[in-house]
């Protein structure tokens, strides 16, 4: 009799002990929210519309997206960073994550404590451009003649701070040349202003200057990144080129914030790189000027913590300020 009884409170006990694990609901049980803290249409926009179907099947719940625009991405971003750590408010984002901690002097946020990594979903190299008439055909010739005439060249980009005005400030670091930057309020009309030939040079994402390339509107000179852009085989790297240190790529990715359960953060990040891993998007992203990544929290939270303080150095030497 005690031993049978001695077998039932062991029971029990073993019982209470795992009955919290199986009191808490599977994630998801409802909807779930992606902030995306630019306008529509953008680059970080179009990637998340076509990954959200892909997302929203393995997940079993859909994937509500939020375009939250305003102050360089500050605005959405503060939202999740003041949600609750329960996987259901989620931030999508490109570089601009990593470059406001060096531009702002201060922020609604702390990027490192308030926020945790879910992964990578893609990278963009961006392209330096010469409008037809510049006579310079590769990126040495530029060097030369800026270096022949300092300060008398320009460069357009999407604006102070932007990841294009970056790579053309490290570009005047790398080769030792005095070209002047022209911010504008966006990509769209900084290439609106190369084609005109208002301004002989441009730095752009290359998805967004692809057509003008090959329509012979724009020249490219270089792309950044370790390897050439399969767009255009025929434009070297900057590294090829002897400048190593232009190292610039956009990139986007998914985070949620910090304190949120592991195993959620894990389900999510199984859930994203699966989506822009399918072979039938392959095609489609490549197309539109993005290099499919994956990984998960660990590899995104060190590209994170990498490129935030590379590119702070880069804003501190530049002396760059926010518009």
């Amino acid at each position: 009799m005690n031993r049978l009884r001695r077998h039932l409170l062991l029971s029990l006990a073993s019982m209470a002990a795992i009955a919290p694990a199986h009191a808490q609901p599977a994630y998801p049980t409802r909807s779930i929210r992606l902030i995306i803290p630019f306008g529509a249409g953008g680059g970080t926009d179009n990637l998340i519309r076509l990954l959200e179907p892909h997302v929203s099947r393995s997940l079993g719940q859909p994937l509500v997206i939020e375009n939250r625009p305003g102050a360089g991405g500050i605005v959405g971003t503060e939202m999740v960073a003041r949600s609750e750590p329960d996987g259901y408010t989620l931030l999508a984002l490109d570089s601009t994550f990593v470059i406001n901690p060096g531009l702002f002097p201060s922020l609604p946020y702390d990027s490192a404590r308030d926020f945790a990594a879910v992964t990578i979903l893609a990278n963009a190299p961006v392209v330096l451009l010469a409008h037809p008439s510049l006579p310079a055909r590769t990126l040495q010739e530029l060097v030369s003649l800026a270096k022949a005439r300092p300060g008398e060249l320009s460069y357009a980009s999407g604006g102070n701070g932007a990841p294009t005005h970056l790579a053309g400030e490290m570009l005047k670091t790398e080769a030792g040349i005095q070209i002047n930057h022209i911010p504008y309020r966006g990509t769209g009309p900084a290439m609106n202003d190369i084609i005109a030939g208002h301004v002989p040079l441009g730095v752009n994402g290359l998805s967004a200057s692809r057509p003008h390339i090959l329509e012979g509107r724009v020249r490219a000179l270089a792309v950044t990144g370790d390897r050439r852009a399969a767009a255009f085989p025929d434009v070297p790297t900057f590294a090829e080129a002897g400048y190593p240190g232009v190292e610039m790529y956009t990139h986007w990715g998914v985070l949620v914030r910090a304190g949120t359960p592991q195993a959620i953060t894990a389900k999510l990040a199984d859930a994203f790189n699966e989506a822009v891993l399918r072979p039938d998007l392959r095609p489609r992203l490549t197309e539109l000027g993005y290099v499919p990544a994956g990984g998960g929290p660990v590899r995104y939270a060190e590209t994170i913590a990498r490129e935030t303080a590379k590119y702070t150095a880069v804003i501190r030497a530049a002396n760059i300020r926010p518009d």
